[in-house]
């Protein structure tokens, strides 16, 4: 019997799930309602995938939805601080909820879902869709083996660039309010691979880190002259200029749907107004008594990550370029999509006693090395028996932005945050 889906929140996200039901997952599923409270956002969806004649609802007709459309299951792609609004109306209906990271952005929130997810015979997907990447899983295989023994300690990094990272500073996400910063919203997507690599549990957090490149106060400080409110009004050789009409996508999603709503998708990285850090650094303790280092930069000159993990019988490295530089030009890829050729990984494995050994990474078609298709797989057919586990659920959800979630408490009161009082 072919499923009933609806999407909440039609911004460039949705793109993902539309496109699917639309697609290689017709036969899977059908899409019956969208809900946004913009209708041109609707409307692009609507066209984009010819599916005409789906209902429409704005927010508050969320209830309206359910009752008359019926899905089987809610896409829920909104902007993060609403997600648990939307998770739990379906849950409390007995509606499956799938979500994209992150599941929400604070105690309270999360504590809501986990209600919900109690009293409910309704199933919680969370969308990691990081796990599918081939070498990460070939990382959480490696460990699972025991190639390096017990873990007992991990170093990552995560750089994201002058385009990718400079974008979370134009949108909705520089509101920590609405995003919970990028603790939460971006590096959601890490913790959980750590949680998921160590198959563990994080037991405390302590963060430090701020606004240190970004905002009016940092570019006054190195001299940067009185710039415009919004990127479309920079000069054209201006590095963080974003011309929302160049880019057909862009221009249909927010720049034509800007008289709806008032919303703004090109701010000016250094306007006032942002309230999330985009230097940070983490201290985490695990149940099973690994520690990490972690650090997030979102204004380096190229984008990826190192990983290195440290282990009673060797070591384990994964070193990830996605990008190696912003052209001069300009951001020329404001979403971060990064071209075969200019990208490279590297694992390696050294054993005690033994040489450096670089295990080789398969690939697959499509984003993240086919990540993303298998990822669909599991959400529109199932995911069936999986050794590795990458299909996440409720415990996962939270799990991983627990740690997002104390590290904000972290920064805010300086000091060491325990899971558990959370």
């Amino acid at each position: 019997m072919t499923r009933r889906y609806a999407i909440v929140g039609l911004g460039s996200r949705a793109g993902m799930y539309v496109e699917a039901l639309a697609g290689a997952h017709r036969g899977d599923g059908e899409l019956v309602a969208f809900c946004d409270p913009n209708p041109v956002r609707m409307r692009y969806h609507q066209e984009r995938s010819g599916l005409a004649g789906i209902g429409c609802y704005g927010p508050d007709q969320l209830l309206e939805l359910l009752r008359v459309r019926r899905p089987d299951s809610v896409i829920v792609t909104s902007p993060d601080a609403t997600h648990d609004r939307y998770i739990c109306a379906a849950l409390d209906r007995g509606v499956d909820a799938i979500t994209e990271k992150p599941m929400t952005t604070d105690a309270t929130r999360l504590r809501r879902i986990t209600e919900s997810a109690a009293r409910s015979a309704a199933g919680l997907t969370v969308t990691f869709n990081y796990r599918y990447s081939p070498r990460n899983s070939l990382v959480r295989q490696l460990l699972r083996d025991g190639a390096i023994g017990r873990v007992t300690s991990v170093h990552f990094e995560w750089l994201l660039d002058t385009a990718h990272g400079a974008d979370y500073f134009r949108r909705w996400h520089r509101d920590k309010a609405t995003s919970g910063g990028l603790l939460v919203h971006k590096s959601t997507h890490h913790f959980d691979l750590v949680n998921w690599w160590l198959a563990d549990t994080p037991v405390t957090v302590y963060a430090t880190g701020g606004l240190r490149f970004y905002g009016a106060e940092n570019a006054a400080a190195r001299g940067l002259p009185a710039r415009p409110a919004l990127g479309r009004d920079l000069p054209v050789d201006d590095p963080f200029r974003l011309d929302l009409a160049a880019d057909p996508r862009l221009r249909a999603l927010y720049l034509d749907a800007e008289a709806e709503d008032g919303y703004h998708r090109d701010a000016d990285v250094f306007a006032p107004g942002i309230s999330i850090e985009d230097s940070l650094s983490l201290a985490v303790t695990y149940a099973g008594g690994a520690t990490m280092a972690y650090t997030l930069t979102a204004f380096a000159p190229w984008e990826g990550y190192r990983v290195a993990f440290n282990g009673t019988a060797g070591r384990l490295e994964l070193d990830v370029v996605e990008r190696f530089q912003v052209r001069p030009a300009g951001v020329v890829d404001p979403t971060g999509t990064v071209a075969e050729n200019e990208s490279r990984e590297r694992l390696t494995l050294q054993q005690h006693w033994q040489p450096t050994r670089e295990i080789p990474i398969p690939h697959g078609a499509g984003a993240h090395g086919g990540g993303d298709a298998m990822l669909l797989r599991d959400v529109f057919q199932g995911a069936g028996d999986d050794p590795l586990g990458r299909a996440a659920g409720l415990r996962d959800g939270a799990n991983s932005v627990l740690v997002g979630i104390a590290g904000n408490v972290s920064l805010a009161e300086r000091r060491a945050v325990t899971i558990s009082e959370l």
